[in-house]
């Protein structure tokens, strides 16, 4: 027979890893409805960037059919090129674009071409007046550059909450946990957890009424147990 394989789809990988997630650790005690507001990383959720956050996962799975790899393999290929491109090759003083017509501020510091994609009054089609190799980059790579210019700054201070959450959502519960023999749990939050059964720390921790003091509980049990 076939080897099945698992995976978690968790919630800074996908809209349906919060849905499950909130379902498993909060219930449904009233229609439970999919709103972007309920995903704490949704500036990574984009509808723009699905196939990047996502299609390598499928073809690992083997549910991503040959022609699909292709053009995926080829639009991931243009996107690290794109990006090299803008981000390593192309850069310029401030001096250097105002003689291109592009103000920025007399700092003397260097900005590439991804950098000054960000500031409102700098377009693309400028940009590539001063540096005609951008305008040999396709439409729909153009865009996604674009995009990802635009979130860059909030994006690195969302990554980094990410690796922060990552860390906790690691940490495994064993599913014979004893809440019994955790101190500081309230029967209430001992009660909580011994329902939702919750498989990690960070599980645990986005369950209604478990405090953050009941978390570092948890945490300080689990680690001495594997000691």
């Amino acid at each position: 027979g076939t080897q099945e394989k698992i995976f978690t789809l968790d919630r800074a990988d996908a809209y349906i890893g919060v849905l499950i997630d909130d379902l498993i650790s909060r219930g449904a005690p009233e229609p439970y409805r999919m709103f972007t507001s309920r995903a704490e990383y949704r500036l990574r959720l984009r509808a723009d960037n699905a196939d990047q956050r996502l299609t390598d996962i499928g073809i690992e799975l083997g549910c991503v059919g040959a022609e699909r790899t292709r053009i995926w393999t080829e639009k991931k290929t243009a996107l690290a090129a794109a990006k090299t491109l803008l981000t390593g090759q192309l850069q310029a003083t401030p001096n250097e674009l105002e003689k291109a017509g592009i103000e920025v501020n007399k700092d003397g510091r260097r900005r590439s071409a991804f950098d000054l994609l960000r500031y409102p009054q700098i377009d693309w089609d400028g940009l590539s007046r001063l540096w005609p190799e951008m305008k040999e980059i396709a439409p729909a790579i153009r865009e996604q550059m674009e995009i990802d210019a635009g979130y860059a700054g909030y994006m690195e201070r969302q990554e980094a909450d990410i690796l922060a959450f990552r860390k906790d959502e690691a940490l495994a519960l064993p599913a014979d946990l004893d809440y019994t023999a955790v101190g500081s749990l309230s029967n209430e939050v001992r009660q909580k957890l011994e329902a939702a059964r919750p498989e990690t720390l960070g599980a645990a921790a986005r369950i209604p009424g478990v405090t953050p003091a009941a978390v570092t509980a948890l945490l300080r049990y689990v680690k001495r147990k594997a000691a």
